[in-house]
């Protein structure tokens, strides 16, 4: 190279200054351009994160809350189930105590209209056992009170009925003097017998009656689907 081309000092420090200061510019773009791109990775990796973690708080939520609900039902069954059977059990010892005290009361049934719900269970017994004889089995206190009754018993069966039946009082086997009063009838001789005494009679409304008597006490039962 000739003298004439050659580059003086400054020449060659002002061209490495240019060259260093190019250098330096394309390695601050660089770095620059690097960090943008760590900075939207980071925020990708930041947003994935946020939403896995939003996603398994919500499951986590999801499930304690479907955990909190199950047992709050159970809870509300347990307790409702535990009423009922409280309700249920203050309705049966109202029951009980109704027919109890019913029983209680039985021996006051003797009185003025007595013989005539005698002749009627006497004459219900005439009925369905159809026979021309039949026996009456009462309380021996009672015997004049049920010699009168099967009298009129038998006078209002032929009236109906158009035959003479003979009611004869047993007395050999009379009822307990513990017993309300009331009758057996009995017939087939001696194989058929029709309980008609007040407690039998008691027996049979308690069974019978129960359904009626509920719904008067407690309202119809909106659960049932049948109905006597």
């Amino acid at each position: 190279m000739s003298s004439s081309h050659a580059l003086s000092d400054d020449q060659v420090a002002s061209e490495l200054k240019k060259m260093t200061a190019f250098i330096r510019q394309e390695a601050l773009e660089k770095a620059r351009e690097i960090q943008l791109k760590a900075d939207e990775e980071f925020a990708i990796e930041k947003s994935r994160l946020v939403r896995e973690e939003i996603a398994a708080i919500d499951k986590e939520y999801e499930k304690k809350f479907k955990q909190a609900s199950m047992s709050q039902q159970i809870t509300r069954s347990t307790m409702a189930n535990k009423t009922r059977i409280k309700v249920l059990s203050a309705r049966q010892e109202l029951l009980d105590k109704l027919f109890e005290d019913a029983r209680g009361k039985l021996a006051e049934a003797a009185n003025k209209d007595y013989e005539e719900m005698l002749k009627g269970l006497i004459l219900e017994g005439l009925y369905m056992l159809n026979e021309s004889k039949l026996v009456i089995r009462c309380k021996q206190a009672e015997k004049d009170k049920v010699e009168g009754a099967a009298k009129k018993a038998a006078a209002e069966y032929k009236e109906k009925v158009g035959t003479d039946v003979e009611p004869v009082i047993d007395e050999k086997n009379w009822l307990p003097e513990e017993s309300a009063g009331g009758v057996y009838v009995v017939g087939g001789g001696g194989k058929i017998e029709l309980n008609n005494t007040l407690e039998e009679r008691l027996r049979m409304c308690e069974t019978d009656a129960l359904p009626s008597i509920r719904a008067t006490l407690f309202g119809e039962n909106q659960n049932r689907r049948f109905h006597d």
